[in-house]
């Protein structure tokens, strides 16, 4: 038990390393001020209050506090995305951050190295069992500590439009390799259209797509030291294959979310698009005339015969190191995101998709009204989420995510194979720069 004990304080400083700089305690850091904080528990009523974007969140935590009036939870509704995350550093650096958080996945290293997010592992009890491996993976970064409990997921998917496929003799693509092959047949078939889009403007598609293919874009050691491996070998392989296609110009170069892009897949002019199981919420409003046209399928593969996916978007719910009832926080955010009863609620009342692998199925789960021609679909959801690679997060996950969105959209704009490649060598290298600038000890793959 000593061994695992050490094991996970050595991992703690190792995802911390850097705190000095950021203007953390490296001691504080190292020991987790959240375990000495959750000895002080309260034997009265507890009050916690969670930080989230998701709407009607509360609705699930008055589920909770019905039951438990010894612990009640309060919801205050923040915004998403990197202004949680500053607010929340701020909040740490004044010693009165929340006691609950809900984090997006790839802005776990961030919190965890500013000492934000309280290691949770004693309470956790037997959590591991009712999650993917590579989801459970992106709440312990690797290490033997939990920052987390996941509580929804976002696998990637292959979604096109089954009458324009049958109308063009298209097959579904099973590989990368078919999928260029389809684009190319498509693009004959229907000169004014186009199979998809590469997108610069939500880097989070690539990082799936990278994850897939093997990608590790941040690694840490157990001595501390990170590696950037944003340019590795297989994140090469990504960007030159849909850069290859820009560049022969049967895949188009648009942005998603924009009037033109909505238009493209309103009218047919796009006949698939490579996303997350949160898709057909999308296409309700961007694409309204199309319903019933769609199906979805697992993503293409890099080799024949293999079967994995990445994932796009997705949180867990943490417990800050500021909490004073650590024990009863994790408490919940256990309950939340396994009970039976809170996952049904989580679908009807958050419309997420649990991350849990017992809320992927069951009545709750009806057929997105898009895909009433696919009764199977969340069946087959379930399948591919089960697949889901490992994600490999950093602490300047911001920085890189900015650095994508300039370089790819000016390498998108050029339609050059060539410029796809370099773009990728600056986000490698801006990364790489900014973690050093922050006093990482930090090297590059």
């Amino acid at each position: 038990m000593k061994m695992s004990i050490n094991r996970r304080q050595i991992s703690r400083r190792s995802i911390l390393a850097g705190a000095t700089a950021l203007g953390l305690t490296g001691t504080l850091a190292a020991c987790g001020g959240s375990d000495d904080k959750s000895s002080g528990e309260s034997s009265g009523p507890v009050k916690l209050t969670y930080w989230s974007w998701a709407p009607n969140m509360e609705k699930v935590a008055a589920i909770w506090n019905k039951k438990n009036p010894d612990i009640t939870v309060t919801v205050s509704k923040q915004a998403s995305g990197g202004e949680i995350v500053s607010k929340l550093i701020t909040a740490k650096k004044a010693g009165n951050a929340p006691d609950l958080i809900q984090v997006e996945y790839q802005s776990l290293p961030t919190l965890v190295s500013n000492d934000v997010l309280a290691d949770i592992t004693k309470y956790a009890g037997d959590t591991k069992s009712q999650f993917a491996e590579g989801l459970w993976g992106m709440v312990t970064l690797g290490t033997d500590a939990l920052y987390a409990i996941p509580q929804d997921a976002g696998p990637l998917m292959f979604y096109y439009r089954e009458d324009l496929f049958t109308k063009h003799g298209l097959t579904v693509p099973k590989t990368w390799t078919e999928f260029a092959e389809t684009a190319r047949a498509a693009k004959k078939a229907a000169p004014d259209a186009y199979l998809t889009t590469f997108s610069a403007n939500d880097p989070g598609l690539f990082a799936g797509l990278s994850q897939q293919a093997g990608g590790k874009w941040w690694t840490v050691d157990p001595s501390g030291k990170w590696t950037v491996g944003i340019d590795d070998a297989a994140t090469q392989q990504v960007a030159e294959f849909w850069g290859g296609l820009v560049q022969e110009g049967v895949i188009d170069n648009q942005p998603m979310y924009t009037p033109a892009w909505n238009n493209a897949l309103n009218k047919g002019t796009h006949l698939a698009w490579v996303s997350a199981v949160w898709a057909p919420g999308v296409l309700v409003s961007s694409a309204p005339d199309t319903k019933g046209k769609w199906r979805m399928a697992p993503l293409p593969q890099w080799k024949s015969g293999e079967n994995v996916t990445g994932s796009w978007g997705g949180s867990s719910t943490g417990v800050s190191t500021d909490s004073k009832h650590a024990e009863a926080a994790a408490k919940f955010a256990t309950w939340l995101n396994t009970d039976p009863e809170a996952l049904a609620a989580l679908v009807k009342e958050v419309a997420i998709y649990p991350a849990a692998t017992k809320g992927q199925s069951g009545d709750v789960l009806t057929t997105p009204e898009f895909f009433s021609n696919q009764a199977d679909f969340y069946t087959t959801a379930g399948e591919i989420a089960a697949t889901t690679a490992a994600a490999a997060w950093g602490p300047n996950v911001n920085t890189a995510y900015i650095t994508f969105q300039d370089a790819f959209g000016k390498a998108t704009k050029a339609k050059k194979e060539t410029r796809f490649d370099s773009a990728l060598a600056t986000v490698q290298s801006k990364t790489f720069s900014d973690m050093k600038k922050q006093g990482f000890e930090v090297t590059e793959a």
